[in-house]
């Protein structure tokens, strides 16, 4: 492989805005540090916490870079002292603190997983950022397991997909919420059992008859605002709730928090991006002894819904802040 070029075309945010704020930049190529492996680009996801970043409402943290794009696929480049798992040429998938909207982007080699085999590109792109998510969430802490019930909110997102997949896979049920019939329909072909449309119907309610009120084991959660005492409601003996983000708000007025005591709920929450290098590698482990398999023999691939050249990353991010897509949007180089 030929060294990596001094220079690189990247997309960066030009102040806190619209997409059109997204605009081309020609940057210094950077260099892998100690640990690392530098990928040169074949496709990036594109994730809601890239368009809060763009927003100005999510900045990145110290020592990450100031590009957007939490998740890539790519070839080996370069290799930092100390990298020694992969080698030049070898494709890979890999989570990234930031950077990924450009032509090379640094990881730390811990967090890269080899692209499974039969997997495209633009399919290996959308795995790290949803995949990690779901799998520390849902299974490492939600400790969702075969036989249980999982409402997962959101069911035609890139994250909501992954859980309905990885659910489905490992022996539990799937309930979804999703504001469409056609978005439920997505979410039943990938093998969610029951889907309700927010939007007509109450999903309490829903949630209650479909488990004959014993209520469901695990909610994932990215709502937040009053789906949060709603979601007590839908909890079964037990349950544990995982909060992975707050669209409909953070602060909630009249909380009552008695059915945590009485129903002995867990309630918590976690951040992907703020987890140390070492946790973030441990997640990367788990998830490929335990989902690698799966990919192996064709399952779990994520679902696409579009996507858009790097140049396009307006266009890639005004079709998330649509929320009419079904699956990943991804960027190809």
């Amino acid at each position: 492989m030929n060294t990596p070029p001094q220079t690189m075309l990247c997309m960066a945010i030009q102040g806190a805005g619209g997409p059109e704020v997204l605009q081309p930049e020609t940057r210094s190529t950077p260099q892998p540090k100690e640990g690392e492996i530098l990928v040169q680009v074949a496709a990036a996801g594109v994730n809601r916490p890239d368009v809060s970043q763009r927003l100005g409402r999510y900045p990145p943290p110290a020592g990450a870079s100031d590009l957007p794009g939490l998740e890539i696929s790519g070839t080996v480049a370069a290799l930092g002292s100390g990298a020694s798992r992969y080698k030049i040429g070898d494709k890979v998938c890999a989570l990234s603190h930031g950077g990924g909207y450009a032509e090379y982007c640094t990881v730390p080699e811990s967090h890269a997983l080899p692209v499974p085999q039969g997997f495209s590109m633009v399919e290996a792109a959308a795995i790290p950022e949803t995949f990690f998510t779901v799998w520390v969430n849902a299974f490492m802490t939600g400790k969702l397991a075969a036989g249980e019930t999982i409402l997962i909110h959101g069911g035609s997102s890139g994250i909501g997909t992954t859980a309905i997949m990885l659910a489905h896979a490992l022996g539990a049920k799937s309930i979804v919420t999703a504001g469409s019939d056609a978005k439920l329909q997505a979410c039943r072909d990938l093998g969610a059992d029951h889907g309700i449309n927010y939007r007509t119907q109450d999903f309490v309610a829903e949630v209650k008859r479909i488990t004959e009120n014993k209520g469901v084991n695990v909610i994932l959660d990215m709502v937040g605002g009053s789906y949060v005492q709603r979601n007590f409601e839908c909890a079964a003996m037990d349950a544990r709730i995982v909060q992975i983000a707050f669209q409909q708000g953070y602060k909630i007025d009249g909380f009552d928090l008695r059915p945590i005591s009485a129903k002995r709920l867990v309630y918590t929450g976690s951040a992907l991006r703020p987890r140390t290098v070492a946790q973030k590698g441990a997640i990367a482990r788990s998830l490929e002894e335990t989902v690698g398999p799966l990919w192996a023999k064709g399952k779990c691939k994520p679902l696409i819904d579009s996507t858009f050249p790097l140049r396009d990353a307006a266009k890639a991010h005004a079709r998330m802040e649509t929320s009419e897509h079904i699956g990943k949007i991804v960027m190809t180089v």
